[in-house]
């Protein structure tokens, strides 16, 4: 079996649009959350989102023409992707594209374009409808632009499991490559999904958090929390064989040292309020990290604020850990990103690599009020130094999507 390990990262998030920013933002614990601004939202119930900020594709793609061709969740993504790439320097190197994939994922797809198009036709007719519309809204089209820009001709899929998507994606890719089907692989995940006919949705299934005020509006496992809040953008890990990074001389970030996947079968949206799928997907990881009663370990946990979702996942660590639980470093960047939805996992893996590499746990922000179901150590307010040698990126979705990695600091 290989080893696997990060090489370099790329984010477009409501925190910042590098890795620099974003990862100043969140352990200042900056909010991205304000008052929608993208489209009129007068007729929602729903006030807040977490928007991406001074995003220009023109800095990620050689022609207008490009871009025009690109739904935004894709120019995300190849923005991300592009970062991710030159940072780390691995097309400086030898590389065999026969053996380097790209497995980018979106929860939604380009839902923009539809939106779009479906609003020509009813205006316009068909004939008005873009001869672009079906590659920008199809989800596999991030991966295959990205595998285009830097012609990566190896293992290349994306994965749709809603808010798992791309903690799945990176777990696919590191098995890909532990198993020796690939030297290096693009990996992560995009979504664009703010509008008002995505957003009517998930009000209408309870989802979001009501209030109008960004202070109040993701609270992940404070007892105020009523639903997440909508997120955009996305991240991108570039992960690779260990011997292929290091004969090359590349900067190593962290090593993956576990992935699973499992699912709850129990309901479309709820989660398994026992947590059964999460435990065996975080018990899984533990066995395969190899992470033991000693170590000290940070959860960069689901998060999402939503009652349920919450009271579960704190559940689910008690089931794992046992006592140890309460010594886990614990938070849930959503605090201040909002939910990013199928780019949520990757980005939530790249702040628990550089929580390993600077040794500093990011906080769970405007957490004020403890919830009797919710007693762990949540990182309240502030971001703390701690020197961990393990991180657990935990990523639970609709339909019962559970997926888990596991890090280790090198």
């Amino acid at each position: 079996m290989c080893r696997v390990v990060v090489t370099g990262m790329g984010v477009i998030t409501p925190v910042g649009n590098d890795i620099d920013t974003f990862w100043n933002n969140i352990t200042k614990g900056v909010c991205g959350i304000d008052h929608i601004k993208r489209f009129d939202a007068s007729r929602l119930k729903v006030n807040l989102d977490a928007e991406v900020k001074d995003f220009e594709p023109k800095d990620y793609y050689d022609t207008v023409q490009e871009i025009r061709k690109s739904d935004l969740y894709m120019q995300y993504a190849m923005a991300a992707a592009k970062q991710a790439v030159t940072d780390s320097k691995i097309l400086e190197s030898d590389l065999d594209k026969e053996r380097f994939g790209v497995y980018i994922g979106s929860g939604i797809g380009g839902i923009n374009s539809t939106l779009r198009e479906t609003r020509k036709l009813d205006d316009k007719g068909p004939e008005m409808v873009s001869p672009f519309f079906v590659p920008m809204m199809i989800s596999n089209m991030a991966t295959g632009a990205v595998s285009i820009k830097f012609g990566a001709k190896g293992p290349t899929l994306p994965v749709v499991t809603a808010c798992a998507t791309s903690t799945h994606a990176l777990g696919e890719a590191y098995r890909c490559i532990k198993h020796g089907y690939a030297d290096a692989i693009i990996a992560g995940g995009s979504e664009a999904s703010i509008n008002e006919l995505a957003m009517a949705g998930f009000i209408n299934c309870q989802a979001l958090n009501l209030s109008d005020v960004p202070e109040e509006g993701s609270l992940p496992f404070d007892k105020r929390r009523g639903g997440f809040v909508m997120g955009e953008g996305a991240g991108v890990l570039l992960l690779e064989e260990y011997e292929h990074a290091k004969g090359r001389g590349a900067k190593i970030y962290a090593e993956v040292v576990g992935y699973a996947n499992t699912s709850d079968a129990y309901h479309i949206t709820a989660p398994d309020p026992e947590g059964d799928g999460a435990v065996r997907a975080i018990k899984a990881v533990v066995k395969e990290a190899g992470i033991s009663e000693s170590d000290e370990i940070y959860v960069n946990a689901h998060g999402t604020g939503t009652h349920l979702n919450d009271a579960m996942e704190t559940k689910a660590l008690k089931k794992v850990f046992g006592n140890k639980a309460y010594d886990l470093h614990v938070s849930s960047t959503k605090s201040m990103t909002g939910h990013m939805m199928g780019a949520t996992g990757a980005v939530e893996a790249i702040a628990s690599v550089l929580a390993l590499s600077n040794g500093v746990i990011p906080p769970t922000i405007n957490y004020k009020e403890r919830d009797e179901e919710c007693d762990l150590d949540y990182t309240p307010g502030k971001a703390v130094k701690a020197d961990i040698s393990y991180a657990i990126s935990n990523s639970l979705g609709f339909g019962g999507h559970n997926a888990v990695i596991a890090l280790k600091k090198i």
